[in-house]
Order: structure tokens, then C-alpha cells, then sequence
């Protein structure tokens, strides 16, 4: 018998997913869509506008955001109709709906996701609302198979690391924090690498007036606040976790809220706590998975069904995947603009060696902001000049910002001085001092790369490309960067082309069909 879960978040990060049986079958965001990072939105309203087959399986809708949906949010994110259309599936199939709080689905999403059997689990974020209508920013929890426990709630008139952020992003550094340009957090954590924590002492307590004019004397100056406010989160988190970890005993990790995306932090975790073996970062630790979280919680921890360790229940690319007459389709409306041929894998390998950039397009559009091969732009790491060209003329975005290296799974000790498996880009780790100069374009200024960990089993196109790549080239990583410019990951075969005919990027290669797309001269 198939049993479905609808679980979906509203307000920001809209999303919605389907889990068929306890497995992630299809998660996918708003903004993909609209085009416009960060839309605010009712999920509910998403998933009926995007779902159109036979609602018979559908037992429970799951929301993950509890008091997400009223208040100041119900005429964006409480729509009626859908409401309507939701009871009535419940009535029909004798179902339920629940709602959970913010951070209990986080967590959820984390260790259901991971393989872990036990592990301390953390969360952190800017604020989500607990069953008692307190709010709280950072929780630590313990999973057991498919149970979670609660083990310290912190409110957020404590701790903030979302709120300083956030802040700081807008107020300090003037970069934006919502739609339509997103947040633009992981800028200032790209600024890090170059400064040095000279104004620690600044924020605590945080003194955001002077921070903001000592930021505006000069780039270098920009760099030190970031690095102070990346040192003074380190040491706050320390100051918070260190004795909940060594005490628990846990030699499992999960994280999962907004500020684990800082890879920097996570990236120094083994080094910090030597008990510690295995670090799992939940994919989309932003508020879009809390849809995800909403519906494992209940799968599991409610529910009581037992937990699932095949690969296939921790797959990143969960969007709806496109057909052949659908791409063919797209070529068509810019039959003046570009020029399709078949090709292969090989010649798209040889491609990257002769320095082409190739944008990649195929199978389930990654779930998360971090695009993971199916909607990437790959180039060739050995180039010392392709991180200057691509942030010119590709991304258009600050010269610092740097690319992500894509690496076989079984190379990571050769390149890397901890073996992180990171195969959602997690961790920004030390490349090897030996290795750094191999690959150039995916070293950072401090010596790490964000890197991604590719698995034979969970990415099957992308670690066969990049072994052919290796053949060729003597490295097993890639340049990876997502397949965007200034806007959210391309969804759509159209957004592809369009995107593709907006940048200096030189092909698209629609790899499930061996469709490779020029630019008419």
C-alpha cells in the first residue's frame, strides 16, 4: 500500500515535498520558479498549483513552521482555498494534518536524512517559534533511531547566530537578506579567508554602528570585520556546545538551520572535538526543508515506522525531471540564437581541458542552494585564471567569491587534510599544502575548498564525468559552481538557455540526452 505525506513551508524559502512510504520522492521551491530568491508565499498554495495527479495517497499534510501560516503571515501565507482543498483530501482519505515547531523539524530533516543510528543533533538559525509559543534561534537534541529528544532549548534573548548575521549582512556590510537577491550571507563568510579578527572586542556587545563605519573605510577593513564576526561566532558557538558534546559521548554529529551553512565553522569541527568521527550537515538546512523535516518527524518519530538507510533516502536532486521533447522544445523558441549537435560525455571532457565553461543540465534539479552537478557550470580547477574569468564573466560577482571543487569520494585523503564526506558542499576543509597549487581555481585564500564529495551510488552521471575528467587531466575534482547568475539555480530547460545566452558561458550540455548547445556567432 502507498501511503503519501504532504509536507510543506510558507513564508519565506517556500517549498513543499512528497514522501511516499518514508522516502523523499519530490521536493522543490518556489523560488526556482518565480525566479526571485526568497519568495514569500503560502506552500500549500505551491503544492496544488504544481501537483496535478491523483490525491488518493495523499494520508497527511505536514507544516514545519508552526504560527508560520497566522498572524502577521496569513494573508501571504494562509490561503483559503487551499486550506480548503487540503481538508477536503483529509476528509476523503481519512487523514490528518500536523504541525511541528520550527526547529524540532530541522533537526528532524537532519538525522532522518543521515544514516546515523545515534547522534547529537544541532540547530541553528534566526528564530522559529516552540510549542509553547516561545521562540528560540539554536536547540540541541539527541537522536535514537527514530525518536528525537529534546536536550537544551536556548531562547532566542540569549542567542541569536541567525539574528547577528542577518544583521550584520544588511546593517555592516549593506548586502541584501531577503527577496528578490536572497541572502547574501555566504558573501561575508567568502570574505573571511582574507582578514584578520582585529575587532573581536566589537561585538560583544555588539557595537553594529562603529563595525558599519570601520567597514566603510576600505576592502581590507571589510575583510577584518568579517573575519571578527566569523571568530566571535566560533567562539560563542564553542562557549555554548563544547560541554553538550563531550559530555553526550556522541561520536555522531548532525547540524541543520540556516548558519549551517557556514561551512567555515563546520569545516573545523573534527579538529575541535577529537570524539567526534562523523559530521552530517542536513542538505537543505534552510527553512525550505523544514517541508522535508515536517513530513520524516512524523514518518518516524510519530508515526513509529522504522528508519531507512538505503541511499535513495538521502538523494539531492528531488525536482521533477524534464523530458527530451520538453528540452527540445526550449532549443526551439531560440532556433536564431543557438545551435544544438549530439555528443557525448567524452567530448564534453575535452571541452573543459581546452578551457571551455560548460553549464550541465539534467535529471532532479538539486534540493538546497548549492548546485551539486545535475545544474552546474563546471571548468577546469588547473587554470589559475578561471576564478577571475568565470566571477567576471559568468556570475558577475566579487573577485573573492570562490568555486567549489568537486571531488571522487575514495580521493578525499589524498587531496585534503581531514576526510569530511560532504555531499552537499558543507565543509570548507585544508586542501593538502602539496596539492594546492595543482588546482588553483578551487583553492581559496586560506588554504580550503567547500568541498563537494562525490558518490558513485547518490550522483552516478557526475562521478563517471569527473573519472573521465581524470583521465585526461591527472586530477579527479572539478570546478563546480551553480548554474545561475545573480538569480536562483535554472530549473527549467528554459531557464537554462536563457541563462546560457545571458553569460559568457560557451556550452550547455543536456547530459541525460547527449545534447550539447552553441551560441549562433
Amino acid at each position: 500500500m502507498i501511503m503519501k505525506i504532504v509536507g510543506f513551508q510558507s513564508g519565506h524559502d517556500v517549498a513543499y515535498c512528497i514522501l511516499e512510504n518514508g522516502i523523499p520522492i519530490l521536493h522543490e521551491e518556489l523560488e526556482r520558479f518565480s525566479r526571485r530568491k526568497m519568495e514569500v508565499g503560502d506552500g500549500l498554495k505551491f503544492f496544488f498549483s504544481r501537483f496535478s495527479e491523483n490525491t488518493n495517497d495523499i494520508k497527511y499534510f505536514t507544516f514545519g513552521n508552526l504560527n508560520g501560516r497566522t498572524g502577521k503571515w496569513q494573508s501571504r501565507c494562509g490561503e483559503k482555498e487551499s486550506d480548503d482543498k487540503m481538508k477536503k483530501i483529509l476528509r476523503e482519505n481519512h487523514g490528518s494534518f500536523y504541525e511541528f515547531p520550527h526547529h524540532l523539524c530541522h533537526a528532524a530533516n537532519a538525522f532522518f536524512t543521515s544514516s546515523f543510528d545515534r547522534s547529537l543533533i544541532i540547530t541553528l538559525d534566526g528564530g522559529g517559534f516552540e510549542a509553547d509559543d516561545s521562540v528560540t534561534s539554536f536547540t540541541i537534541s539527541e537522536g535514537i533511531g527514530n525518536k528525537i529528544k529534546r536536550i537544551k532549548v536556548f531562547p532566542i534573548s540569549e542567542i541569536d547566530f541567525g539574528g547577528l548575521w542577518n544583521d550584520a549582512t544588511k546593517n555592516i556590510f549593506s548586502l541584501s537578506v531577503g527577496p528578490p537577491k536572497g541572502s547574501q550571507e555566504g558573501t561575508v563568510m567568502a570574505m573571511v579567508a582574507l582578514g584578520e579578527p582585529k575587532y573581536l572586542n566589537l561585538f560583544n556587545p555588539y557595537r553594529r554602528s562603529k563595525l558599519h563605519s570601520i567597514a566603510n573605510l576600505s576592502e581590507q577593513e571589510k575583510f577584518n570585520v568579517a573575519t571578527s564576526l566569523q571568530k566571535f561566532t566560533e567562539d560563542t558557538f564553542l562557549n555554548y556546545v563544547s560541554k553538550y558534546i563531550k559530555k553526550s559521548g556522541h561520536e555522531n554529529i548532525c547540524f541543520s538551520g540556516g548558519v549551517s551553512l557556514n561551512s567555515v565553522m563546520l569545516g573545523k569541527l573534527k579538529s575541535w572535538f577529537p570524539q567526534i568521527k562523523n559530521v552530517f550537515c542536513d542538505p537543505v538546512p534552510y527553512d525550505a526543508g523544514l517541508a522535508l523535516g515536517s513530513a520524516r518527524y512524523l514518518w518516524h518519530h510519530v508515526l513509529e515506522y522504522p528508519r531507512i538507510k538505503d541511499i535513495k533516502n538521502m538523494p539531492p536532486y528531488l525536482g521533477k525531471i524534464y523530458l527530451k521533447k520538453d528540452i527540445k522544445s526550449a532549443c526551439k523558441s531560440y532556433i536564431n540564437k543557438i545551435k544544438v549537435k549530439k555528443v557525448d560525455d567524452d567530448k564534453v571532457v575535452k571541452l573543459i581541458d581546452d578551457q571551455k565553461i560548460v553549464s550541465v543540465f539534467g535529471g532532479g534539479s538539486e534540493s538546497g542552494r548549492r548546485a551539486l552537478g545535475n545544474r552546474s557550470i563546471l571548468a577546469d580547477p588547473r587554470n589559475p585564471e578561471m576564478k577571475k574569468i568565470i566571477n567576471e564573466k559568468v556570475k558577475h560577482r566579487e573577485w573573492f567569491r570562490p568555486f567549489a571543487p568537486s571531488i571522487l569520494e575514495e580521493k578525499v585523503t589524498d587531496w585534503f587534510e581531514d576526510n569530511y564526506k560532504s555531499p552537499y558542499m558543507s565543509f570548507a576543509v585544508k586542501f593538502k599544502k602539496e596539492k594546492r597549487n595543482q588546482v588553483p581555481a578551487v583553492v581559496h585564500y586560506d588554504g580550503t575548498g567547500r568541498l563537494q564529495t562525490v558518490n558513485e551510488v547518490l550522483s552516478p552521471w557526475y562521478y563517471n564525468f569527473i573519472k573521465k575528467w581524470e583521465l585526461i587531466s591527472g586530477v579527479p575534482i572539478l570546478l563546480n559552481t551553480s548554474f545561475n547568475d545573480s538569480e536562483p539555480i535554472v530549473e527549467t530547460p528554459e531557464d537554462a538557455i536563457r541563462c546560457f545566452l545571458g553569460t559568457q558561458i560557451d556550452y550547455l550540455y543536456f547530459f541525460d540526452y547527449g545534447l550539447l548547445v552553441e551560441k549562433l556567432i
